[in-house]
């Protein structure tokens, strides 16, 4: 790693882990954390979650680990060029979706619907809620016990209610602070990656085609590019090119503007970033396209007639699981009934959010389907 900037974060000035541990050896306070969810049962879960297209359905549609894994490449580059704690970046890119549920933000918002007497479900939350409380693989703790920084970083949004009750790391949004600039930055590269392996995965399932996507201006220019330079190319080629010089295009120009906002804000320290306004960015005309390709993708790939399909019958799935275990916990393997009993519906809500794809569907089957009498 190369030499970090005044206002990066340092593991050595860390604001600490819940519980207090020796230092490291041979590695950083960033690393541990890194390689503790690395570790993680909920990280391995993550192959089989997916994004858009249930994981059913094809190998090649992107996962979420395989999005996390993107995310975190990103991150590291940008954070290489701004002098940012290279590690740091990469615990967070990998530790941000831990928390989501089966079925991507269907899953999400069937189980937030169940949950809405009990607290509601938000996924950055549950991230926080697993990496604190849910793994089980270590004797002294619960949870992996990471560092204040990554754990400021997993949490990118949260509620005035919901702040309040999570002491130091909810001050941020009681105070209107920003966190630091790794987490500013692993929010905005998992935008960047969100938005453009959905265009890859979009094309590759045939909801969306390049004829309608030529009229965004982002997909449009490097389309125009690839095509000059090489007109012979085959449609996959061709898309995989193009895609590849969106995500270069947008990468250089955050470094560019993130530059630009730091030298005009001039942070002597990681707590003059949190007093300062968002300092991670894209240029206006940028962020401008970003957001016109992010209303593409809302109106002809999320809202597709075949996706709000999909999108019904995880809802369904959800709903169902919930209902049942909430009706009759017994229902439920041991170790949460048992749970259930001392945390309540919360209990439910950690079960169904762990679940893979794959797993929720075979757990519905087994609940409800008649020939597994």
């Amino acid at each position: 790693m190369g030499d970090l900037a005044p206002y990066a974060a340092r593991g050595e000035t860390s604001r600490g882990r819940p519980l207090q541990e020796p230092p490291p050896d041979g590695r950083t306070e960033y690393q541990r954390d890194r390689d503790r969810i690395v570790h993680s049962t909920a990280f391995r879960r993550l192959e089989y979650k997916t994004q858009v297209f249930v994981n059913h359905e094809g190998d090649l549609f992107r996962t979420r680990l395989t999005h996390s894994i993107e995310v975190a490449q990103i991150a590291r580059s940008v954070a290489r060029n701004l002098g940012l704690n290279e590690d740091l970046v990469e615990a967070i890119s990998l530790a941000h979706d831990l928390g989501h549920t089966p079925f991507g933000h269907a899953g999400q918002d069937a189980l937030n619907e169940c949950m809405r007497e009990h607290g509601g479900f938000e996924h950055n939350l549950q991230s926080l809620r697993v990496v604190d409380h849910l793994e089980s693989r270590y004797g002294a703790f619960d949870g992996l016990n990471l560092t204040f920084e990554t754990r400021e970083g997993i949490l990118k949004h949260c509620s005035i209610r919901n702040a309040e009750t999570l002491g130091a790391l909810g001050e941020r949004f009681l105070r209107r602070r920003q966190p630091g600039l790794e987490a500013q930055l692993a929010n905005l590269a998992d935008e960047l990656a969100y938005n453009n392996h959905d265009v890859d995965d979009g094309l590759r399932s045939g909801l969306i085609d390049i004829e309608g996507l030529s009229t965004e201006p982002l997909f449009r220019r490097h389309l125009d590019e690839v095509e000059r330079l090489y007109p012979d190319l085959r449609d996959r080629r061709r898309i995989h090119e193009t895609v590849r010089r969106m995500i270069n295009f947008l990468v250089s120009d955050l470094i560019r503007e993130s530059t630009d906002r730091i030298a005009r804000a001039a942070p002597a320290s990681i707590e003059e970033v949190r007093e300062a306004p968002p300092l991670i960015a894209f240029g206006a005309q940028v962020h401008e396209e970003q957001q016109s390709l992010k209303r593409f993708l809302r109106e002809r790939l999320y809202r597709h007639f075949r996706v709000a399909r999909m999108a019904a019958k995880s809802r369904r799935i959800v709903q169902e699981l919930f209902a049942a275990f909430h009706s009759d916990r017994r229902l439920l393997p041991p170790e949460f009934q048992g749970r259930a009993d001392a945390e309540g519906v919360r209990a439910i809500a950690d079960y169904i959010a762990g679940m893979t794809d794959r797993y929720a569907i075979l757990e519905h089957r087994r609940l409800f389907a008649i020939e597994n009498l």
